[in-house]
Parts: structure tokens; C-alpha cells; sequence
């Protein structure tokens, strides 16, 4: 290996002086707080607007009432059904001349509430779920669980639910067969020893009302959310109500170089995407960080990268220029670079055999650059070009930001995919890079620090030289 790759693929704590080490560790106290509150896309984008506008953005819905005449420096945010967000800085040169983009999701592999869950069973209230995302179900039985989501009542009332995070909350969860009458489950395949169907979670066992009644502790659990949210069984039929691990975000590893936290996937490229537009000043193209929702379950829908809210959002800060057309909306999009912040898997010990060591990502060693995704033959991948690869390499030497990369297991293993592909049929230049994590898409997900702080800092760069 040459000693530039050497340096390309070596830790990123040898690199850091004691200065940078106290940087990348407050960096992440900060995205720390953020995940173990924000565990659901609702609760996610909630909190970017709250900074933003903290931070000058102002909503495009206020600007199109003011008729107001967007010009360089301006910062903007356009967000739909409160699940998917974009934010501009508004740069010195024409919108038609592309933009600088960096897209993440924000939702995350979970346990979603069915519309009619409540049932009593056997002296157990219980609520049946359908997963969400690709999930190994055997990781989700006997882990302590929270509710987080939203009620809507017929009259529009939204009402929020967090259930299971406070120190004084009870937790819920799924129970497992005890190991002494699981002789049939163990002899079942992993994918099969849980089925879908018996993700069931247990929230109560007092009965309530007399002895003759039906359904007491179902009865019992609806007079309690009643009593605390003012809400009805039939409201469920119009709720959003996720169940997730419950519990903070926490220091992994004696020396607390980890992050161990729920929705790492694909939270931490969003988190370090909305911390590195925060700090663009007067760039010469515009800015954008994009943060959309479904893309565990394909993009689809009207808050995934599918849909065209990010193309709407665009034109009309476009027609706010006063300099809009069809054909300019159009050379904008196919003129734009784009990272495609996404977690990579890294390089696990414990299971070495799904990854070919020299072509993986690891914990400690920087942002991670995946040319492509895919499945085996990289069927549904970007696959970026290789002249805008060498542009982010100079880029990323240019400003120190320690880098690596990556392709998502051995050939014929498996894979996955990102919102990269969906972008670049606008003809931009697109490519996956973002945050290595041990456990993808288990409860609890694994993330070396100075990974997460290199993965801002490279995004920064990306914007910065615009």
C-alpha cells in the first residue's frame, strides 16, 4: 500500500490532536441528545425546523405569502406532513448554474402500531404491530420498548405520544418463548423462529370494572390513555404510534470512542448533514441538505425521495428568484452534485466471512464513500462515475476531512440501496457516502465517534466549496 492510501485508510484518532479528539466527543454529546429524543421522522424534522429557524431559515410558505424576492445569503426550509424537509442557503450564483445537495432519511427500521391493535388475551392487554423497514424480528422480542408517534382526533387535534423514555415511565415489549419449552422454535430457521404476526406487545395485566364484564384490563389500558391523552380506542384508527427501544443513546467501548443508539440508520447523516448547512456562509452555489422519510420501505409515498416534493420545493424557490422556467428548473437539477448520506456497514470480526476485507468500511477510519450499492450484480444501484469520485477525493484531501472506501458486503451476499439512484435521474452527479455502524438495523446500532464528526465535517467541506 502506498503511503497516500496508507493515510487515506489509517484511524482517524492518529490524525487528531488532543483539541480535535475534545471536538469530535462534544460533537457527538450533541447528536447524542438528538437521537435519544428524535425516534421517529416526525420528532426528527420537528426539531431540525425548531433549529433552523433558530439558526435564520424561514419557511417557504411565508415567504410565498410575503411574495418575497429570494436573493444570495437567504435561507429557507420547505417541510411536508412533517416527515420531510428541505433546507436552502440561497448562493451567490444562478440556480441554474446546480446546486450542492446532501440527502438523508430519517426514518428508521421499527415496530409500527396496526390501526386496530388494542385486544385482550389471557388477562393481557396487548397491541398488535406490523414491522416497518427489514428488521431480523428474533432482535426485537424481550427488548424494552417506547411508544413515540402521534394521535389525530376527527376534529384535527394532533396529540403526541412518548411513552417509555422517562426514568419514572413504564417500558412495554415482546415476550419470547422461555428457553425450556422452546425446543420447536430452535430447530426453526432464524428468519422463521418469529413470525410477523406474533410481534405483539404486552401493556397491562389490571382488570378494571366488575368481575362479569369483558375486556377488563383492555378497558383498564383505554381508561389510562384516555385519562393521560384524551383519547379513544377509534382514535387509533387515525394514529401514527411507532414502538421503538426505549432508553438513550450511551458511550460504547471502555474508552467511550462509540455511540451505541436507535436509528443511527440513517439519523447520523442526517444529524451531520443539518450541522454542516448550519454553518454555510455566503457559498457560491446554493446549498441544500434534503432529509426525506420511507426510504426503509422504498422511497415511496408522499414524503419519500419518490415523490416531488423536493422537485416542487425547488421550482418555487426558483419562481421566487424571479428567474424561472421549465427548461432552467430542469438544467438546475442535471447541473447538481449530490452526497448521498447513508450508512455504511463496517467491517465486523465476529463475522468477517460477509465482507471482503480490502473493500470494506471500518469503525474509526472515516467517512465512508460508497461508489455503489446494490444487490449482487449491483442490481438497483447508482454506481457514481468515477471523474466526480476523483472530485471528492481532492476535496476531501483539500480539507483534511479523513476518508474511506467501501462497497456493502462480498458480491453475492447480499446488499441494500439508498435514495442515491432516485436523484440521479435528474442526471447530477451522485454518490454514497456517510457513517460506517456495526448492528444496521438492529434495536441498537454501533458508531465510532470520530467517524460521526469526520462525516460533518466532510459534508461541510462539500458545501463550503460550492
Amino acid at each position: 500500500m502506498t503511503e497516500s492510501l496508507e493515510k487515506v485508510y489509517g484511524y482517524v484518532w492518529d490524525s487528531y490532536s488532543d483539541d480535535s479528539t475534545k471536538e469530535s466527543m462534544d460533537f457527538s454529546e450533541g447528536y447524542k441528545d438528538f437521537v435519544s429524543t428524535c425516534k421517529t421522522e416526525r420528532e426528527c424534522i420537528t426539531e431540525f425546523i425548531r433549529i433552523a429557524e433558530e439558526q435564520g431559515f424561514v419557511g417557504l410558505d411565508a415567504l410565498l405569502d410575503k411574495g418575497h424576492q429570494v436573493k444570495s445569503g437567504d435561507k429557507i426550509y420547505a417541510v411536508t406532513a412533517q416527515k420531510a424537509l428541505v433546507l436552502f442557503v440561497i448562493g451567490r450564483e444562478p440556480l441554474e448554474n446546480g446546486l450542492r445537495i446532501v440527502g438523508a432519511h430519517v426514518d428508521s427500521p421499527r415496530l409500527d402500531l396496526k390501526q386496530n391493535p388494542l385486544y385482550e388475551d389471557s388477562g393481557l392487554a396487548m397491541l398488535k404491530t406490523h414491522y416497518y423497514g427489514g428488521i431480523k424480528k428474533y432482535q426485537w422480542v424481550t427488548t424494552p420498548l417506547a411508544i413515540h408517534g402521534v394521535v389525530v382526533k376527527k376534529d384535527g387535534t394532533v396529540v403526541n405520544v412518548v411513552i417509555g423514555e422517562e426514568d419514572n415511565d413504564p417500558v412495554v415489549g415482546v415476550s419470547d418463548l422461555l428457553i425450556h419449552l422452546s425446543k420447536d422454535q430452535m430447530d426453526k430457521k432464524m428468519s422463521q423462529a418469529i413470525e410477523g404476526e406474533d410481534l405483539n406487545i404486552t401493556v397491562g395485566s389490571i382488570p378494571l370494572g366488575d368481575k362479569e364484564d369483558k375486556d377488563r384490563v383492555k378497558k383498564n389500558i383505554l381508561k389510562l390513555l384516555n385519562d393521560k391523552y384524551g383519547i379513544t380506542e377509534e382514535d387509533f384508527v387515525s394514529a401514527e404510534l411507532e414502538a421503538v427501544p426505549a432508553g438513550k443513546a450511551r458511550d460504547y467501548g471502555f474508552d467511550q470512542s462509540m455511540v451505541m443508539a436507535y436509528g443511527h440508520d440513517d439519523r447520523v447523516c442526517a444529524y451531520t448533514a443539518f450541522r454542516a448547512i448550519l454553518d454555510v456562509k455566503d457559498p457560491k452555489k446554493t446549498c441544500v441538505a434534503l432529509m426525506v422519510d420511507k426510504e426503509e420501505i422504498g422511497s415511496v409515498g408522499a414524503t419519500g425521495m419518490t415523490s416531488k416534493f423536493f422537485e416542487n420545493a425547488m421550482a418555487e424557490v426558483m419562481n421566487l428568484t424571479g428567474d424561472y422556467s421549465e427548461l432552467k428548473l430542469r438544467r438546475c437539477l442535471a447541473k447538481s452534485k449530490m452526497l448521498s448520506a447513508d450508512v455504511s456497514a463496517a467491517y465486523d470480526p465476529n463475522f468477517p466471512s460477509v465482507t471482503e476485507a480490502k473493500n470494506s468500511a471500518y469503525l474509526g477510519k472515516g467517512l465512508s464513500f460508497n461508489k455503489y450499492t446494490g444487490v449482487r450484480g449491483k442490481g438497483g444501484s447508482n454506481d457514481a462515475n468515477a471523474e466526480f469520485l476523483a472530485e471528492m477525493r481532492e476535496l476531501m484531501d483539500k480539507h483534511n476531512v479523513t476518508w474511506q472506501t467501501a462497497e456493502l458486503g462480498k458480491v453475492d451476499q447480499g446488499g441494500g440501496g439508498t435514495i442515491a439512484y432516485i436523484l440521479a435521474e435528474y442526471g447530477m452527479d451522485v454518490v454514497d457516502c456517510g457513517v460506517p455502524v456495526h448492528n444496521m438495523h438492529a434495536p441498537w446500532e454501533v458508531a465510532s465517534k470520530a467517524d460521526i464528526y469526520e462525516a460533518m465535517r466532510g459534508y461541510r467541506a462539500f458545501f463550503q466549496d460550492a
